[in-house]
């Protein structure tokens, strides 16, 4: 391997923590960086700074928020009877792009996974048991990703959140639109006929 100045290897090194950063594309990247304008690093740098000062955890939802409680806990429209459960913030973004969903949110930062060494404990459900309990929700949307660990954890909060007289709904997986049956795992399969529509 080449012999860089060690800012720049420090640099690459700080860039490969990123995901899907490998070693070329951080080498890459580095070299853009040090060649940029210093107008240009200097924007870079602010908002790194302040994203590292001002950005925390919404004290209701665990969103990533600069006010507490954030934007979407703090909206009057929404229902606050009906709560998404999500596995990470950006999953929020992804739903309320859609923009028909008029509840609120729940963020978990994870899903069991005991391989990982997380389990219901590292996912602070207790703060959402509360939160069910305090703000009297009829249903609770789970929208875990369809993995073998978001299915566990779908499973482990029915049966924390039902005994409360909760509505527990799971969004629906299967198909893609445009997608052919023949390339479809078994898996994909299996949840489109168990949410299959009469039409």
């Amino acid at each position: 391997m080449a012999r860089y100045p060690k800012p720049i290897m420090r640099l690459m090194e700080a860039l490969s923590y990123l995901p899907g950063i490998g070693p070329k594309t951080a080498e890459r990247l580095a070299f853009h960086i040090v060649t940029m304008p210093k107008y240009k690093l200097d924007n870079i740098i602010k908002a790194l700074q302040v994203v590292g000062q001002d950005i925390f955890h919404c004290s209701t939802c665990n969103n990533l928020t600069d006010v507490d409680p954030c934007i979407i806990c703090q909206d009057n429209s929404r229902e606050p009877q009906l709560i998404c459960v999500v596995q990470d913030p950006k999953d929020i973004v992804a739903l309320d792009r859609l923009q028909n969903f008029k509840g609120k949110y729940h963020v978990l930062q994870g899903v069991i996974s005991p391989m990982e060494g997380v389990g219901p404990d590292e996912l602070g459900l207790e703060d959402l048991v509360d939160r069910v309990q305090k703000e009297g929700v009829t249903e609770l949307v789970v929208a875990t990703d369809p993995t073998v660990e978001g299915e566990a954890t779908a499973m482990y909060l029915t049966k924390l959140i039902k005994p409360l007289g909760v509505k527990i709904t799971r969004l629906a997986y299967g198909l893609p639109m445009g997608g052919d049956l023949e390339y479809a795992d078994e898996m994909t399969l299996q949840q489109a006929f168990e949410g299959r529509k009469e039409l």
